[in-house]
């Protein structure tokens, strides 16, 4: 596969271009990303869904540039496919042919079941949540893909788009024959499509989360992960759906949303609702990420193995990380939870955190030695962008950013207190991860542990002098003696 693939998606509202770069044999990362607002399903809905001249020259202009901004990128491999508003027109040849002659580029047009496929490819190995179903609105299509335990069981393609029902129904201020649309719709889904979890896809549901974050303060902007209750948000997504598009600004809706967030909307509302959803984890990867990793994973099952996180794989890639240290911290760090359990009383699931930011700890030093742990706890937050929750992510950031340091109790951490554990939960792991994390100064590896009556008895082959003045100034949760032999 090609270090650099781009990829470019062809939707009925915008054209998307997303570039990556492959790392290793499973890290990557996304080096680029632009989109046109091309429109080129516009009036077509209206005209027997026949592409419109203005909108195909605008699709092939934007064609155009993303093919020269993806040799800028040094792409070596550039893919791209067509959705909706191309597949269905009567006259989607004409286009096809004049975007290779013209543009410089080969499309394939995808079926609403690839479309669909593509997007639960994503969300299966990209997100924290490995079961639900995907809701992927576009402009003239939505598809839907059941995903249990990371492995994709059922598609479909519903002919229920933003722009689709804009022109059918909302520019004519029809909103009961939009909703009696939707639902002759639905009535094609099989009735096993239920599920409490949805993974939100497209601009549409990405406005909703962004607009339900500021709207809660919530302390992560990033829109990949976030988790909204159905319960709290349904009201609000109704009202953007009844609310006159001139009115929208006043909900925070960004001004190129405007014109078709109410139909998606209303077809979220109504899948949400038929679905039985209860909590809509939002997604940042759709169809583009999907037809990456199929090409990427085209041998591994379109699966990555149990237990790799790619952002995580990439980081390593990328700061050149010492694996053999990482690797003593881990040890020692396991060890002496394990050792210490009858103290934190912590489940083993904490362990996950121990494992990365041993594995990442000194990312830091490549920006500037003397603030390594600020600069390494942002890169974990940020750089993290696959396969982990917010709550993991503001854990390891966390847990980096007070590494040999006391996990404050006041106002310090009060910008990320919403989505974390117990503040003794942190304590605890922060000072068994910077106790491992100072054994570990020379390399000794060759330590053992054991616990009794408040006294955490360390033996090592070595003095660890240097260890052990800076060991002194850590402090547990509860007070316990650390006594080397």
């Amino acid at each position: 596969m090609a270090k650099i693939t781009a990829v470019i998606d062809i939707g009925s509202n915008s054209a998307r271009m997303a570039i990556f770069e492959k790392t290793s044999r499973f890290g990557f990362r996304l080096i680029y990303e632009i989109k046109s607002r091309v429109r080129i399903s516009e009036g077509c809905y209206e005209n027997n869904g026949l592409l419109q001249e203005v909108p195909m020259q605008r699709a092939i202009n934007a064609l155009k540039e993303f093919k020269a901004i993806a040799k800028k990128y040094a792409a070596k491999k550039l893919l791209c496919v067509a959705t909706s508003a191309i597949r269905d027109a009567p006259n989607r040849a004409e286009f096809l042919v004049r975007a290779r002659q013209e543009g410089g580029v080969k499309i394939k047009v995808i079926d609403g079941t690839k479309e669909a496929w593509y997007g639960g490819i994503a969300c299966a190995n990209l997100s924290h949540n490995k079961s639900g179903i995907t809701i992927d609105i576009g402009g003239g299509s939505t598809e839907c893909a059941i995903i249990e335990n990371g492995d994709i069981k059922e598609l479909i393609s519903l002919n229920l788009g933003t722009i689709r029902l804009k022109e059918l129904f909302f520019d004519h201020k029809n909103l009961a024959a939009a909703k009696e649309f939707i639902r002759k719709e639905l009535q094609r889904i099989p009735e096993h499509f239920q599920h409490h979890n949805v993974y939100g896809i497209g601009g549409t549901i990405r406005a909703i989360a962004k607009i339900n974050g500021k709207q809660n303060k919530y302390p992560i902007k990033t829109i990949h992960g976030y988790e909204i209750p159905v319960k709290g948000a349904k009201s609000f997504i109704q009202t953007i759906y009844k609310t006159k598009e001139e009115d929208l600004e006043n909900l925070g809706v960004p001004l190129d949303r405007r014109d078709n967030i109410r139909s998606g909307a209303l077809i979220f509302s109504m899948l949400l609702e038929h679905f039985g959803a209860k909590l809509i984890i939002a997604s940042g990867v759709g169809v583009r990420e999907g037809v990456f990793l199929a090409d990427m994973l085209r041998t591994q099952r379109y699966r990555f193995p149990n237990g790799v996180y790619p952002s995580l794989v990439a980081l390593k890639d990328r700061f050149n990380v010492n694996v053999k240290h990482s690797k003593n911290i881990i040890k020692q760090a396991v060890a002496i939870f394990h050792t210490l359990m009858p103290l934190h009383k912590l489940s083993e699931q904490n362990i996950i955190y121990l494992r990365i930011v041993s594995q990442l700890c000194d990312i830091g030093n490549f920006l500037n030695f003397y603030s390594r742990m600020d600069h390494g706890a942002y890169f974990l937050l940020h750089g993290l962008d696959y396969g982990f929750s917010h709550t993991d992510r503001a854990i390891v950031c966390l847990l980096l950013e007070y590494l040999n340091k006391r996990i404050p109790k006041d106002d310090a951490i009060a910008h990320i207190s919403s989505i974390m554990p117990p503040i003794e939960h942190l304590q605890w792991l922060s000072f068994i991860l910077s106790l491992a994390y100072l054994l570990c100064l020379t390399d000794e590896s060759s330590l053992q542990y054991s616990y009794s009556n408040k006294k955490l008895f360390i033996t090592s082959k070595m003095p660890l002098y240097i260890a052990r003045e800076s060991i002194s100034n850590l402090v547990a949760p509860i007070h316990i003696d650390i006594v080397f032999i």
